[in-house]
């Protein structure tokens, strides 16, 4: 099973750009996309951003060129939840769900916090309601792939320039410590890490200067699966052939059963 995610930081821009021609010869099982920016009715009037063969899914978000997630999936899923029941983030796109089989794979889209003090006293709201959320879903009989822009960059090696981050907003000690309790207490596994340890390796780059030419850029897109898909995981790559967004697809395929 293949599964991508990415945000594409403006679904209509990336597609401009050539990212469903991309995703045509990917043959993947789920795409997962963030920060699509559209509302569905303005997607209606291309059948490009709905590929032959995929059942899709939207989760926009009320305010228009805002946020808003999206999945697209070979198989139709059994079930699919929009939103996770709090009107303030759920009125922001932020969330999305779909059920195949015993596996759930989840489109998320966590608030930034670099735009003001207020984004990040908001974005610490959303992680510290989204534990009882994370927990709940452990104790389900099902496995997890949360695919999605986490907006954290967990550790020293998931960005380039963390000594001069580290009291901004993506690689804060309180969002890093969230991160340890993730991938710690809660169980959580990070699945790009179960098979690339190697440094250098980032989904996003600042539009700024020569952050992409040089390779300047933080790993915040992850596929964060439940501990039984852990040897589950068999490749992982980042696309950076062609640029699509200010992200990078994250592609990893699983021994798994679609």
């Amino acid at each position: 099973m293949r599964i991508i995610t990415v945000n594409v930081n403006g679904i209509r821009a990336a597609a401009r750009k050539g990212l469903f021609d991309w995703l045509a010869g990917q043959e993947a099982d789920v795409i997962c996309l963030q920060e699509t920016k559209a509302q569905f009715e303005q997607l209606q009037v291309d059948d490009q951003y709905f590929p032959v063969g995929y059942h899709h899914y939207f989760h926009d978000a009320e305010k228009r060129g805002y946020s808003g997630v999206a999945i697209y999936c070979r198989q139709q899923p059994d079930a699919v939840a929009s939103g996770l029941g709090w009107p303030d983030f759920d009125a922001e796109g932020r969330f999305l769900q779909v059920d195949i089989g015993r596996l759930s794979v989840v489109s998320l889209y966590l608030p930034s916090g670099s735009s003001s003090e207020l984004r990040q006293a908001a974005k610490f709201d959303f992680l510290e309601r989204f534990r009882p959320v994370l927990r709940k879903m452990r104790r389900r009989r099902r496995e997890f792939v949360i695919c999605g822009d986490w907006n954290i960059a967990h550790k020293q090696v998931d960005l380039r320039n963390w000594r001069s981050n580290q009291k901004n907003s993506g690689f804060l000690p309180e969002e890093r410590a969230w991160m340890d309790w993730l991938f710690g207490e809660c169980g959580y596994v990070d699945a790009f890490r179960q098979v690339c340890r190697e440094p250098d390796q980032y989904t996003w780059w600042s539009n700024r200067g020569q952050a992409w030419a040089k390779n300047v850029g933080w790993r915040i897109d992850y596929q964060v699966i439940t501990p039984g898909l852990r040897d589950r995981v068999r490749a992982a790559s980042i696309y950076k052939d062609q640029r699509f967004s200010d992200h990078a697809p994250l592609v990893m395929d699983y021994d798994l059963e679609t």
